[in-house]
């Protein structure tokens, strides 16, 4: 089994995760203009959290966001930093486009879904785990 790792000083590692922002109400905001500009905000600061942007993809919504990160990534920073620094952005730039959909301050839900990913399925890794045994008995 290869993986492709990273490494650090005193560490190797592989941290890829997958964020799900949706957009408060559900209300349907995005559009080709605004999908680019979120693109633009979050690659504009995502290296000073040591993320790597992997894919951004919005759909009328929310948005999915692949990205890696390093060990020593604050992940609930980078997040409500990416939440709070788009969301000022998108109310500047397109309070036209977004007034009549959202009420407030908001433009995100509170909440957020982050699931880490790997480069193998669980099973795989379960199963690579599991013969681990088999090898020391050899």
């Amino acid at each position: 089994m290869e993986y492709d790792l990273d490494t650090g000083a005193h560490s190797t590692y592989s941290l890829h995760y997958h964020l799900v922002l949706v957009v408060k109400y559900r209300r349907e905001v995005f559009n080709k203009e605004l999908r680019d500009f979120f693109r633009e905000v979050v690659s504009g600061f995502a290296d000073n959290y040591g993320v790597e942007i992997k894919n951004l993809e919005a759909d009328r919504d929310h948005v999915h966001l692949l990205f890696k990160a390093t060990p020593t990534t604050d992940l609930t920073k980078f997040i409500n930093v990416l939440k709070g620094a788009s969301a000022r952005r998108i109310r500047n730039e397109y309070a036209d486009h977004i007034e009549d959909k959202l009420r407030g301050d908001s433009f995100w839900t509170d909440s957020y879904c982050l699931i880490s990913t790997g480069q193998v399925s669980l099973d795989v890794l379960k199963e690579y785990v599991e013969n681990q045994r088999e090898r020391d008995d050899e």
